[in-house]
């Protein structure tokens, strides 16, 4: 299967469990996983810009209608794409032909893999948990509600890329 057929059809199967299965899941009240960002940081590099920005409102966006949270989702996957090329390059160090690889195991180390999933996993959650409280009011339920839901997010990204993108064993 090539490279655009297999992204198509991972987003697709992503967003349909996010939104018929995860959004159903609250932890503790309110943990959700957000595992449509899986699809999203397993976008190629060499798309243009302005594809990749249209690809996160969309799926934000699809997200949102499911949600009721207008546009919560699809303001937060935006910002996300746009901040996901300099975290790439900063992770990369001076690397820079590393850059067109993708973030998987087996390309990527471990170390490297939880810093990118869980940074921009953290970003992603925190802008959507502040815009939807919009308040400082109970900044301690705020701050626990982007830790828990980082936390669920980044742990089942990374168990899905280790099950689909297993590390080949040295020769």
């Amino acid at each position: 299967m090539n490279n655009i057929a297999a992204n198509i059809l991972r987003f697709i199967i992503v967003l349909l469990l996010q939104v018929f299965i995860c959004n159903y899941i609250h932890l503790f009240g309110f943990i959700t996983p957000a595992i449509y960002l899986f699809a999203l940081l397993l976008l190629p590099l060499e798309l243009p810009k302005s594809a990749q920005y249209l690809i996160g409102f969309a799926s934000g966006f699809f997200v949102d209608l499911f949600t009721h949270t207008l546009g919560v989702n699809a303001a937060a996957c935006t910002i996300l794409m746009f901040v996901r090329p300099y975290l790439i390059k900063a992770l990369n160090g001076r690397k820079t032909n590393d850059a067109i690889e993708r973030p998987v195991p087996g390309v990527k180390d471990f170390k490297w893999l939880l810093v990118y999933v869980l940074l921009l996993c953290l970003l992603h959650q925190a802008l959507v948990v502040m815009f939807e409280t919009a308040s400082f009011r109970n900044f301690g339920h705020t701050l626990l509600a982007i830790v828990g839901n980082t936390t669920l997010t980044a742990f089942v990204i990374l168990c899905i890329e280790y099950i689909f993108f297993p590390i080949k064993g040295k020769n």
